[in-house]
């Protein structure tokens, strides 16, 4: 009496010529359809729009910046000038600053702006720096006896995070607004940024802080790298296809059987 022979499994119609064959071709227009994805993501970065903001004009704080309001993208970095008083007694050194290349201290005091308000809001000013903490510390004694008019030029920056600050230990080293806030001895409104002198205050021997312009934000053609990723899926669904319709060709071969 004969046997039957066992039904062939899903892998051994697949290897048959014919489906060799589609699977070639599957392979090669999923290749084609990656190639155009590829190119559709290079088109993506190639078209991407630049957005550029003048920061280099300086600009009056007053009116460009809100005390007690959230700073915007267009704010950020931007260089502007203000006049106010330096309030004496009101200054900190940060310590552990990072600034070109070496490590030092930072001497950040508190402006009253003229112009903004009865009574005046306040703003960090980013004095000066030293490598020498000491340095740091004589300038704030020198600067510290009186108030003193200041007019400058800076740029306009965000306030840093205070998540390093050790205070049990007594050391600073973020200029956070909301920190220097609890230190300074009498405050209105608060401007949320912090402005860095473009020249350190004369007689103080600090130096100048360095604070490059803002890097322009680069934004990508989205429509671009949505075909980009369309083009990806027709490439999976070219091998998918192949694979589903060797296994409709092997159920059709076992389902009698199976019956």
């Amino acid at each position: 009496m004969s046997t039957l022979a066992p039904p062939p499994t899903v892998w051994q119609v697949a290897r048959r010529p014919r489906w060799v064959a589609a699977l070639v071709l599957a392979l090669a227009l999923a290749a084609g359809f990656a190639a155009l994805g590829q190119w559709q993501l290079s088109r993506s970065f190639q078209n991407a729009t630049v957005v550029t903001v003048d920061t280099e004009t300086v600009r009056p704080l007053v009116g460009f910046a809100t005390p007690q309001k959230p700073m915007t993208d267009r704010q950020l970095g931007q260089l502007v000038s203000l006049s106010g008083t330096l309030v004496a007694g009101d200054y900190v050194v940060l310590r552990d600053r990072h600034v070109q290349g070496a490590d030092g201290a930072w001497l950040v005091g508190h402006v009253r702006v003229d112009g903004a308000g009865d009574p005046a809001p306040s703003v960090a000013v980013a004095l000066g720096w030293s490598p020498d903490v000491r340095a740091v510390e004589r300038a704030a004694e020198r600067m510290g006896s009186s108030d003193r008019r200041i007019d400058v030029v800076g740029r306009y920056l965000p306030s840093e995070p205070a998540e390093n600050d050790d205070p049990e230990k007594g050391v600073q080293s973020a200029l956070s607004v909301a920190a220097l806030i609890n230190e300074w001895r009498s405050v209105d409104d608060v401007y949320p940024g912090y402005v860095s002198l473009r020249t350190a205050p004369a007689g103080s021997g600090l130096r100048p802080i360095d604070s490059p312009p803002p890097a322009a934000n680069e934004t990508l053609n989205l429509l671009n790298l949505f075909y980009a990723v369309e083009w990806a899926v027709f490439a999976g669904f070219a091998i998918y296809l192949w694979y589903r319709l060797v296994r409709d060709a092997w159920e059709r071969e076992t389902q009698p059987e199976e019956d």
